[in-house]
């Protein structure tokens, strides 16, 4: 049953009727701010098993719902038309086995080199047709992310630290050959980007996943390394860096990690005492983490604020923001229980809605991915979540029955978060513009709006969330736009407690938003 059988129409809204002050919301097209480069997220870790073992028809019936960018016959979006796809680039802790370090099955990661020096391009066969199956479906961009070195180049023989020390698990006559082995990976796949390093700020001692911190130092080293090995094999690959654990490390000192901290000024600035800056095979963009900023919301929005000024004061205009990861695990009143608990429901999708406003809004992010696209935990970690069909909530500590029988089959549930993300990443393209707001468009308690220009098609695309439980009559405009543009007819594209990103039909500039939704306009003729 189609989809659209769920939903209510917009004008059964009007006749609720609303009491709410008409808000305006004006945008101004002579002064746009970030272009948009991608929307993505990341293969880990679960792609290893749904992406070689699970059925074919419903290993494309999940890889068209992540990056399908095709409408159905009822005008519905068929997916969230993803445009960055994050791969992992594995450690051999699957090889390695139990003195890999990683305790869980589904965290250990097969390598393409092993410690003979052989290279095996059949390993990560899951990881491999998940990325073809996104490059079959248009997604634009990939891009390799590296969470630790090989098991057998590091210090302790384990895809993760055993002690708590700022600095890198990997033995000190080994730096070239990981260069070496990530340029070679990334030059293979064909990845447009290459992470190198993942949240270096993190002391990875437990056996929960893998890991590797590293001093800014540390990092400066492997990148310059990476730099030459990549030129050598004239790849196109672009080496970006940061996914600071959190957004603070990047533009604050003197912090609780020392050594790994105002990277910024020490790493990314062209007089920094690690700089990266002008080497030919590094992207001119900044990575980091959302986590652990999101709540209060006055912390939303201030270290946002910091690190656009940081930014701009410290690096060129050319560079940009990436937000390369995220879920919440923050528990507070808006999410009562933190990371814990699957949830599959609006409360969830309109908690991260907010979170990717401010990213894009006041952090000017250019791109935003999310962490992991599937879950099979009872866990707020997934777009996709996964079970044996018994337990629809997915599994906790004891289940490893279902964790078994979901490497090889099992039930996949879409949530509302799936969605949400896909008014964004399904009709933002790369290249489109975001446009700067004249009036507040940004009530963290109510109505958030921000607006997209394609200047190459002429179209105008709104995203407004309402986080209130009050409809809203809104009144939408634009300054100086030019002729070719229309902004008084929209189409109407709904993600709700009753509709999954449903095209809801036409409306004019002035319209009533529902409670709890997240709306997409897109202009039309």
């Amino acid at each position: 049953m189609n989809k659209l059988v769920f939903c209510l129409g917009f004008s059964l809204y009007a006749a609720l009727g609303c009491a709410q002050e008409e808000q305006k919301l004006v945008f101004d097209f002579a002064s746009p701010r970030q272009t948009i480069h991608s929307f993505g997220a990341s293969d880990c870790w679960r792609v290893q098993y749904i992406g070689k073992n699970w059925p074919l028809e419903k290993r494309n019936q999940i890889a068209d719902l992540l990056f399908s960018s095709e409408f159905d016959s009822w005008g519905n979006p068929k997916g969230i038309g993803l445009s960055m796809w994050r791969f992992n680039i594995g450690s051999g802790s699957h090889e390695a086995g139990d003195n890999g370090g990683v305790a869980s099955l589904w965290r250990r990661t097969e390598c393409f080199l092993d410690k003979e020096g052989n290279w095996d391009w059949d390993k990560q066969e899951g990881q491999r047709w998940m990325l073809q199956a996104a490059r079959e479906r248009g997604v634009r961009y990939s891009l390799g992310f590296s969470i630790t070195a090989p098991y057998f180049m590091t210090k302790n023989g384990m895809a993760r630290a055993s002690e708590r020390t700022p600095y890198a698990n990997i033995r000190e006559d080994q730096f070239d050959d990981y260069a070496a082995f990530l340029a070679e990976v990334s030059t293979h796949l064909k990845l447009d980007y290459l992470s190198p390093i993942n949240e270096p700020q993190w002391e990875w001692v437990g056996s929960g996943q893998e890991g590797m911190q590293a001093t800014n130092m540390e990092c400066s080293r492997l990148i310059h390394l990476l730099d030459k090995e990549l030129q050598q094999r004239n790849s196109v690959t672009k080496v970006v860096f940061g996914e600071a654990a959190d957004i603070r490390y990047l533009y604050r000192s003197a912090t609780d990690k020392p050594e790994r901290d105002n990277q910024l000024e020490e790493i990314f600035s062209k007089e920094g005492s690690y700089s990266i800056y002008g080497l030919s095979s590094v992207a001119p963009v900044v990575s980091g983490h959302s986590y652990w900023s999101t709540w209060p919301v006055d912390t939303l929005v201030q270290t946002r604020k910091e690190l656009a000024e940081e930014l701009r004061k410290q690096l060129p205009s050319d560079y940009t923001y990436w937000q390369t990861e995220y879920c919440p695990m923050e528990q507070n009143p808006d999410n009562p229980r933190g990371g814990g608990g699957r949830d599959l429901s609006m409360n969830t999708a309109l908690y991260v809605a907010r979170v990717i406003h401010h990213d894009l809004t006041v952090a000017n992010a250019s791109s935003w991915q999310w962490w992991t696209a599937f879950s099979e935990w009872d866990y707020k970690d997934g777009l996709i979540f996964i079970d044996d069909g018994t337990l629809a909530n997915g599994a906790s500590r004891g289940d490893e029955k279902m964790i078994e029988t979901c490497k090889q089959d099992g039930v996949f549930r879409t949530s509302k978060l799936l969605w949400t993300l896909g008014n964004y990443s399904f009709f933002i393209r790369p290249g489109m513009v975001r446009l700067s707001s004249v009036t507040n468009t940004d009530n963290v308690a109510g109505v958030m709006a921000s607006a997209y220009a394609d200047k190459e098609r002429k179209k105008l695309v709104v995203v407004l969330i309402n986080y209130s439980d009050k409809v809203v009559p809104l009144d939408i405009s634009f300054m100086h736009l030019p002729k070719e543009y229309v902004s008084d007819k929209f189409q109407i594209y709904e993600t709700s407690s009753r509709c999954d990103l449903i095209y809801k039909g036409n409306t004019s500039s002035d319209m009533l938003l529902p409670a709890r939704v997240v709306v997409t306009l897109v202009s039309t003729q």
